[in-house]
C-alpha cells in the first residue's frame, strides 16, 4: 500500500510564487533597455523573442522539479502487509543500593578486593546483556529512589547506566520502601504474568518515607513478583572488622527481606561472593518469560530517492540546455564579429 508519512509538506507548494510576489526584483546594477515595440519586432521576424520572464509553457520544467522535491520530503513509502510480531519475555526491574555501605571492598574478584557496587556492576550487567526479549529498568536507591533507566529492550543503554552509578549519588541512607514502592508504580500498569522487581541490596531500611513491609504488601497486591539479593561477606569473615572498625555485614536485614520475597511469591538470595552472585544470576535466568500482548508492524519500504532522481536528472538537463544555449550564442557573436 501506498501512502505519505507527511502528506502536509505539500502546503509548501506555492511558497515560490510567494516569493517572487513578496521579495523585491533583483537588480544587478547594469542599464536595461525597455522595447515598447517589442510584438511588431516579433510579427517581422516572424518569431517570439526571449523575455526576461518566461510564459507558462518555460516554467514547467521548474514546476516539475519543485513538485518532484516536494513529494520527495513528504516520504513516499510502500507499506506491506501487517505481520505480527510476538514478543515474550518480562518486564523486569533492577533496584540497585548504592548507599555509602555499598562502597566497602569486601568482595574478591580475580585475586582482586572490590566493593559491593563494582562486583554488581560486573556481573548484573552481563544478567541485563543477556535479557533477550525482556524490557529492562533500572532504579538507583539510597536515602531516595530515583528511577535512572524506564523499562525498555535497549539492554546497553540500561548497562551503561548502572556502569555509571557511583556510590552516594541518592543519599548515604538505604531507603528499601521507597525502591519497592517506585517498582510497583513503574510495573503495575503492565501485563500481570511480567511484573518482577530484583531488589539488590546490602543493609536495612534506614531511609526514605514507606516502610519495606508495606510496600511489600503494595507490591503483593499489584502482583508485583519481588526476588531480593543480599549481597555482603559474612559477619564472620577474617579481616572485615579489623579493616572498618565494625562488621558491615551486620547491617543486611535479612529478616525483613525474607518477609519482603514471601509476600510477593519470590524468593531470596544470599550472595557473599562471586560465585555465588553468578549463581543467583543463574538462576533468574531460569525464570519462565511470560508472553505479552503481540503487536502488529508494516515494513515500509522509502521511496524518496525516485523523486529526488528525477529532480536531479531535470536539473541538469536544464543546467545543459542553459549551457548549450549560451556556448550557441557565443558562436554566433563571434561570427558576426568576424564579418
Amino acid at each position: 500500500m501506498f501512502d505519505l508519512a507527511w502528506p502536509w509538506v505539500f502546503l509548501l507548494l506555492p511558497l515560490p510564487w510567494l516569493l517572487r510576489w513578496l521579495l523585491p526584483a533583483a537588480d544587478n546594477g547594469e542599464a536595461a533597455l525597455k522595447v515598447g515595440f517589442l510584438p511588431e519586432l516579433e510579427a517581422i521576424a516572424g518569431r517570439r523573442a526571449w523575455i526576461a520572464l518566461p510564459g507558462w509553457r518555460q516554467q514547467v520544467p521548474y514546476l516539475t522539479v519543485w513538485l518532484l522535491l516536494l513529494f520527495a520530503a513528504a516520504r513516499p513509502q510502500w507499506l506491506g502487509e501487517p505481520l505480527p510480531l510476538p514478543t515474550s519475555g518480562r518486564d523486569l526491574l533492577l533496584a540497585v543500593d548504592v548507599s555509602g555501605s555499598m562502597d566497602y571492598p569486601d568482595m574478591r574478584w580475580q585475586d582482586e578486593d572490590i566493593s559491593r557496587l563494582e562486583l554488581v556492576k560486573r556481573l548484573l550487567g552481563d544478567f541485563i546483556e543477556e535479557r533477550r526479549g525482556d524490557r529492562v529498568g533500572l532504579i538507583l536507591f539510597g536515602s531516595k529512589a530515583y528511577l535512572q533507566a524506564p523499562l525498555t529492550f535497549d539492554r546497553r543503554t540500561v548497562r551503561t547506566w548502572l556502569d555509571e552509578a557511583v556510590v552516594g549519588i541518592a543519599g548515604s541512607n538505604t531507603a528499601l520502601g521507597d525502591a519497592i514502592g517506585l517498582a510497583v508504580k513503574r510495573l503495575r500498569e503492565r501485563p500481570a504474568p511480567s511484573r518482577v522487581l530484583v531488589l539488590v541490596t546490602d543493609g536495612a531500611n534506614n531511609g526514605g518515607q514507606v516502610e519495606p513491609l508495606v510496600a511489600a504488601q503494595l507490591a503483593a497486591e499489584a502482583g508485583v513478583k519481588v526476588h531480593a539479593i543480599g549481597i555482603g561477606a559474612d559477619p564472620e569473615q577474617a579481616g572485615v572488622l579489623s579493616r572498618f572498625g565494625f562488621n558491615p555485614g551486620v547491617e543486611l536485614d535479612e529478616p525483613t527481606l525474607h518477609a519482603i520475597v514471601e509476600a510477593t511469591g519470590g524468593r531470596y538470595f544470599r550472595a557473599r561472593s562471586r560465585e555465588e552472585l553468578e549463581a543467583v544470576g543463574a538462576t533468574l535466568d531460569r525464570l519462565e518469560p511470560a508472553a505479552q500482548t503481540p503487536t502488529r508492524a508494516r515494513i515500509a519500504e522509502p521511496l524518496h530517492a525516485w523523486p529526488l532522481a528525477a529532480a536531479l536528472a531535470i536539473s541538469l538537463l536544464l543546467v545543459a540546455a542553459h549551457l548549450w544555449q549560451a556556448q550557441l550564442a557565443r558562436l554566433a557573436w563571434r561570427r558576426e564579429r568576424g564579418r
